[in-house]
């Protein structure tokens, strides 16, 4: 019978989605080579084979698994490339590669956010600046929590790509015994979608924060369903159906989810906490925090009416009350 070799795999990120997804790989004949920048952290994971930093129960398979803190060496020899940090800091986390680093390489961001200053696509960012063909660029998008992964309860990804046969590789990656995957072509619209949901999260955890209820949830998502649709055809015209998990799905869990970072965030606005003590408190990004200034300034070449969008911008950047801002949202909502 012959041997298969592993994938060659470089995972760039020590964070909570970075470390489920290196579980999911770890149940596939993929060889990983994990980047952290913490030193200490790399060492414990070495030695004790977990994370102590994020989902520290997960248990790393550490003979196919192999950490390292140099980036350069990280991405040698590998053969795709997934990026897992915010997206505020993948500039920092890719300090000193070159375009040459990543020539022959496929490049997958898990990353849900912007890059700021840019208000860039990460898809994007990377291949302007590291000349990375688009048919060699996929995202990963869906509902499915870091912390659900660890616990093995079933998920759904979607692997999107402008390239067909590189969605199906990423897809046959992922696909594991507690994880489905589907690829799809929309890698534009389902990575707009997936910014915007963390914009509409930040939204529900400050109503929440201000003490409104379900009722009052469930309109404000059906209105933001509607809110992104409008942004995403303007940004990028083409016929999509957004009731799909990579869409409804990801907005969804992110808007009523205890774990979802960006909910939390902003239910700590909505009490009535500054953005640094919210911040703090929370020792995490939330992407959507960053996201909506970037989206924000892009929509002022698209005029689309965002009035959820404005009012989160409003509260997080112009220093808006949150009471007054929802009072204004509600008058418009439907």
């Amino acid at each position: 019978m012959k041997v298969t070799q592993p994938i060659r795999l470089t995972m760039v990120g020590g964070g909570s989605w970075a470390t489920a997804l290196v579980k999911i790989l770890s149940e596939n004949n993929v060889s990983v080579k994990w980047w952290l920048r913490k030193t200490s952290d790399a060492d414990h994971i070495k030695k004790f084979g977990h994370n102590p930093s994020y989902l520290s129960d997960v248990q790393i398979n550490t003979r196919k698994v192999k950490v390292c803190t140099k980036i350069r060496d990280s991405f040698k020899d590998s053969e795709y490339i997934i990026l897992a940090v915010p997206a505020a800091f993948i500039s920092d986390a890719l300090t000193g590669l070159k375009p040459e680093h990543f020539d022959g390489k496929s490049v997958i961001s898990a990353i849900k956010g912007m890059v700021p200053g840019a208000n860039q696509l990460v898809t994007d960012w990377v291949s302007e600046q590291y000349g990375v063909p688009m048919e060699r660029m996929s995202v990963i998008a869906g509902p499915c929590h870091a912390e659900e992964v660890a616990l093995e309860k079933h998920s759904y990804l979607t692997i999107a790509s402008q390239n067909p046969r590189c969605a199906q590789s990423v897809a046959d990656l992922l696909r594991c015994r507690f994880v489905q995957t589907t690829p799809v072509d929309d890698l534009y619209g389902i990575e707009y979608s997936a910014v915007m949901k963390n914009i509409i999260a930040l939204a529900c955890g400050i109503t929440r924060g201000l003490g409104y209820g379900d009722n009052f949830q469930a309109v404000l998502v059906s209105n933001a369903m509607q809110e992104i649709k409008r942004f995403v055809d303007a940004v990028y015209p083409k016929h999509r159906d957004l009731s799909g998990s990579a869409y409804l799905g990801d907005l969804l869990v992110t808007a009523y989810s205890p774990f979802s970072r960006n909910r939390t965030f902003g239910t700590l606005i909505g009490r009535g906490y500054t953005i640094q003590s919210a911040q703090a408190e929370m020792n995490m990004i939330a992407e959507g925090y960053y996201a909506v200034k970037s989206i924000y300034e892009i929509n002022r070449r698209y005029a689309v009416n965002m009035p959820i969008t404005n009012a989160v911008y409003n509260i997080l950047y112009d220093k808006a009350a949150p009471t007054g801002e929802m009072n204004l949202l509600k008058g418009v909502l439907v």
